[in-house]
């Protein structure tokens, strides 16, 4: 009999196996799954991460789990010369044919909890829909803030985890019965976006994410809420 959905993520080794595959597959779709699941507010999300980290023109920005270059590119349209980084490689594949030549962005496959540059290395990290997706939440936070310069910051757009028991119940319902019926018309399997409530269910959320993020030496870390509190941008400052 073969495992559960729970069960394949219930462990970093089994979660790692499982989102590498999991996004190998979604990869040509993914940009339609966001706005599907969003109903269209994904860009505008973005777009508030975006003007909160307000970079400045020729600063050094990372974007990570870049999937198609969302924010990447909206990143280098306000002058930051900018690296995406996915552990997909069809998704950096995606990302790459939508960047015009000379464009001052550059897409690579790598792992946000294994990151391949020197310490002190950026001015901006941004990431979306990353830090619940790493199969080691702690590892990813660590190199986030091992690779920034002093003073350099840090913001993180994600699900949320409702404290409510009842708003998690409703919130989580939801995405299960919207995922798994978008999943069986797209792949003919209904666990392919019911990971993301499940997902959820194991993420600590915004709160916990903040106070881990102090832990680990960021400082003036601020928690912005999102689709009333479904949603959350983190930003935070390398001291």
């Amino acid at each position: 009999m073969g495992s559960t959905l729970h069960e394949r993520i219930a462990t970093p080794d089994g979660k790692q196996r499982y989102v590498r595959s999991l996004f190998a597959t979604i990869a040509d779709r993914y940009d339609l799954i966001t706005v599907l699941l969003s109903y269209g507010r994904d860009r505008r999300w973005k777009e508030r991460l975006v003007g909160l980290a307000d970079p400045k023109a020729g600063s050094r920005a990372l974007d990570l789990a870049s999937g198609t270059g969302d924010i990447a590119f909206a990143l280098e349209s306000r002058g930051a010369r900018v690296i995406g980084l996915d552990v997909t490689r069809r998704m950096v594949e995606i990302a790459k044919g939508k960047a015009a030549p000379r464009r001052a962005v550059h897409f690579l496959v790598g792992d946000m909890v294994t990151l391949p540059f020197a310490s002190g290395a950026f001015d901006l990290i941004t990431t979306g829909y990353g830090l619940r997706n790493v199969p080691d939440l702690t590892a990813a936070i660590d190199e986030m803030q091992r690779v920034l310069r002093p003073g350099g910051q840090a913001l993180s757009l994600d699900f949320n985890r409702p404290s409510s028991r009842l708003v998690r119940w409703v919130y989580l319902s939801y995405l299960t019965v919207v995922g798994g019926a978008i999943g069986w018309l797209l792949h003919r399997d209904p666990d392919t976006y019911r990971y993301i409530p499940a997902s959820i269910a194991r993420y600590p959320g915004a709160e916990a994410v903040s106070h881990l993020m102090e832990s680990r030496g960021f400082a003036r870390v601020k928690s912005y809420r999102v689709l009333g509190g479904l949603m959350a941008i983190h930003q935070a400052y390398k001291d």
